[in-house]
């Protein structure tokens, strides 16, 4: 398998240079050449053992199957569940999926578990060291230290903005007491701090120095991690399912998009969005206007900029590279991305459906589930079952899967105001916020980030 940048002019590399380049030097996403065929279980009984035969293909000649095998093994004896990421009936033929079981209670766990054991496998066959940059709007950042904080060859630095994440989903990040592990508040919103990664990646000689690597989904490994779980839940039902996701940065959705390509019985999706709308309003308006950050209960969600939406447009335009680049570049300068009709209703109609809910609904949605079967759910999966309520009515079509994305004592404040008490966090977090905190925080300025960066890390 070989890998392309979506803006059409780096050149093409194998799986281990994907996974430790992160971004592409022309600034675009890496994707696979081609979808491969998803084939058959050859009689996988664990998630593991279909894990390794959903992702051998993208790894392939670089990692073989004995070594996926043995690193995806290590990566999911973390979870608390041992069918990794079970499904629990809430209602008529709707599901939830559940992707916190993880050791920080969140669905990135799932991705980056893995991906820190494929870091720490590569960069110990090959001899090197990088430093990872990442941006965070609350979960991606605990779970990729979690996932390296372990990591001989690995130093992390994450950045998170400054009072918009919940005082769990922090605390899980800066009382980490490794040598390796950096955590820095910028005082801005998440699409502040993703582009002061992006940039840093763009900058060609602060990255060779620093020799940068990214864990959150601009990273391929990221995606294709992914769509094991769709693949897993999909075949666990005799009629294709729906599956309603809770979107920000597009990464979790898209990865169920690539496990449709590939051949995973999926009937279509649904997107569920907070107030931060941009892609409800693209889906069901063909308005993708980016504005003001809002701040909301569902903090993970808060985006205006979906940096995986790239991977999906570039399909849209056929592959090309140039065409992707510039229209992107128009976004960054005018706050608006036009597609050709054409184009949105070939990827569009048959795939994604979008609904968004305010603070209301969503916590009169925790309200609702909890009462009618006693299943108590994050603020962020709350907007997935809302809206595959809206949009897929209970008594039509096949079963309806909703990605359960957080544990919701992640976000106790916002469970207890929806309904009266706070949820328990599990045993190895109990203390998590008396712990001592080590971060600090910094002006949204490139250059004072970057200083930051080569200091921590020199």
């Amino acid at each position: 398998m070989r890998y392309v940048s979506t803006r059409g002019s780096a050149p093409d590399l194998g799986f281990n240079d994907v996974l430790l380049a992160g971004l592409a030097t022309d600034g675009g996403l890496y994707m696979p050449e081609s979808w491969p065929i998803l084939q058959p279980s050859r009689g996988a009984r664990t998630y593991v053992e279909r894990a390794v035969e959903v992702m051998l293909p993208f790894v392939t000649p670089d990692i073989d199957e004995i070594t996926l095998t043995h690193l995806c093994a290590e990566a999911y004896s973390t979870f608390r569940h041992p069918a990794i990421t079970p499904l629990v009936q809430i209602d008529h033929r709707h599901w939830v999926q559940e992707l916190f079981h993880g050791p920080t209670l969140a669905f990135k766990d799932v991705a980056l578990q893995l991906v820190g054991k494929l870091f720490d496998h590569v960069l110990s066959a090959r001899g090197e060291r990088v430093t990872i940059v990442g941006a965070t709007s609350g979960d991606t950042g605990s779970a990729a230290i979690d996932g390296v904080s372990g990591c001989a060859n690995v130093d992390i630095v994450i950045l998170y903005p400054l009072g918009r994440t919940s005082d769990v989903q922090r605390k899980q990040m800066t009382t980490v007491d490794a040598p390796n592990v950096h955590t820095v508040a910028v005082e801005g919103t998440f699409d502040d701090c993703q582009d002061l990664v992006k940039a840093m990646f763009n900058d060609v000689d602060f990255r060779s120095r620093n020799q940068l690597s990214a864990v959150n989904s601009i990273n391929w490994a990221r995606v294709m991690a992914q769509t094991v779980y769709y693949v897993t839940a999909s075949e666990a039902f005799a009629t294709a399912p729906t599956f309603s996701v809770p979107t920000g940065n597009f990464g979790n959705v898209l990865a169920g998009w690539i496990a449709r390509e590939m051949g995973a019985p999926i009937r279509d999706f649904i997107i569920s969005s907070n107030t931060n709308d941009i892609l409800t309003r693209f889906v069901n308006d063909h308005d993708m206007t980016a504005r003001g950050v809002v701040p909301t209960l569902s903090p993970s969600m808060d985006i205006q900029v979906s940096s995986n939406f790239e991977r999906l447009l570039f399909e849209m335009n056929g592959r090309d590279g140039g065409m992707t680049a510039e229209q992107l570049t128009r976004f960054r300068s005018t706050g608006r991305l036009d597609i050709e009709g054409d184009q949105r209703e070939r990827f569009m109609a048959g795939s994604f459906r979008a609904a968004a809910f305010d603070d209301a609904s969503t916590l009169s949605e925790i309200r609702r589930v909890y009462d009618a079967s006693g299943y108590v759910l994050d603020p962020h999966s709350a907007t997935g079952t809302a809206a595959a309520r809206m949009l897929s009515a209970a008594g039509e079509g096949g079963p309806v899967i909703t990605l359960a994305t957080a544990h919701p004592a992640k976000f106790p404040d916002a469970v207890e105001e929806a309904i009266g008490f706070r949820p328990e966090l599990p045993a190895h977090l109990a203390d998590l916020l008396e712990r001592e905190e080590r971060t600090q925080t910094v002006a949204n300025d490139l250059a004072t980030v970057q200083r930051l960066v080569e200091q921590l890390t020199r």
